[in-house]
């Protein structure tokens, strides 16, 4: 069962992955963790990112591709696995085809987790984080039992710069340009599927595992 998951920020695609994950028993491979992992490591490839990181640079995509094919040849993605921020563009998702075709796999899915832009930027700007623990909370949905206190160590809650309307909105719409194009290339591919985040946790995943249970 190969996957990727995509949605925009605070669409609830940690939740799913979470959920996925648990349930098929596949990898969730972010392009974080790849890349973290490559670097301890110390792989060829690992120590390309780093350096491109190092100067604060964005990795090429040979380089990304690279790290990409070196954790899908892991065993553990021997029965699949969850991609979560990669691709991002259509020449990565085009490169990521190739690299499927020489490990003797394809995708089977991608799920996108659509949610409309205003419950996107209610959820995202009513997000508050601990800054001793790092503990997150949202006045609406997961509010700490005492409001504006981390339940942990009672350390007064922020909202992150990145957290404020304004900014949300313009990362949202950046996002969302970008995402366009990609989900244009797999709709015609046939491999887009239309996921409505905007329900309960529960519900969202039922829809997910209604579609891709029959690859089980």
């Amino acid at each position: 069962m190969n996957l990727i998951l995509m949605g925009l920020p605070g669409a609830g695609k940690g939740t799913q992955a979470e959920k996925i994950v648990e349930k098929y028993e596949i990898p969730h491979i972010s392009t974080g963790d790849m890349f973290r992992s490559a670097i301890k490591e110390g792989t060829e490839l690992g120590k390309k990112a780093k350096s491109y990181m190092d100067d604060g640079a964005l990795v090429p995509d040979e380089v990304t591709i690279g790290i990409v094919k070196e954790r899908l040849s892991k065993p553990d993605c021997e029965k699949g696995f969850l991609l979560d921020g990669f691709p991002r563009t259509v020449a990565q998702a085009e490169a990521l085809e190739s690299l499927l075709e020489d490990l003797n796999t394809k995708l089977n899915y991608v799920l996108h987790v659509n949610v409309p832009e205003e419950k996107l930027v209610e959820r995202l700007t009513g997000r508050r984080i601990c800054p001793e623990c790092g503990a997150t909370y949202h006045v609406e949905f997961n509010p700490p039992k005492e409001e504006g206190i981390c339940d942990h160590d009672g350390a007064k809650l922020i909202q992150r710069e990145d957290d404020q309307p304004e900014t949300v909105k313009n990362r949202l719409n950046v996002n969302s340009e970008q995402m366009k194009p990609l989900l244009d290339f797999y709709d015609d591919k046939g491999y887009l599927v239309e996921v409505n985040g905007d329900q309960d946790i529960d519900v969202v995943f039922q829809q997910i595992d209604d579609k891709i249970g029959g690859l089980a």
